[in-house]
């Protein structure tokens, strides 16, 4: 998976919207093979984006859980800690 999506589940406060248009973007560059679309494939490319960001969106808003939400902030700092070791 691409490092740069993110698990946007199950943390407080809960993902924005912002959070999920960068992963949707990341995996469309993902599928794609484009970091930038040309031109003539801006407008699927663009689409694409909106399709899987509305997608994220409705499956992140449908799903529960009953552990605690985890904290952001937390979770950055074990991210940090295990790249200083990898």
């Amino acid at each position: 998976m691409c490092r740069n999506i993110r698990t946007l589940f199950n943390f407080a406060p809960p993902a924005t919207d912002d959070e999920i248009r960068a992963s949707a973007l990341q995996f469309v560059r993902k599928l794609s093979g484009f970091n930038q679309p040309s031109k003539a494939n801006e407008p699927a490319f663009d689409r694409a984006v909106d399709e899987v960001a509305a997608a994220a969106r409705r499956l992140i808003d449908s799903l529960h859980t009953a552990s605690p939400a985890r904290d952001r902030a937390v979770e950055a700092a074990k991210a940090r800690a295990r790249a200083r070791f990898a």
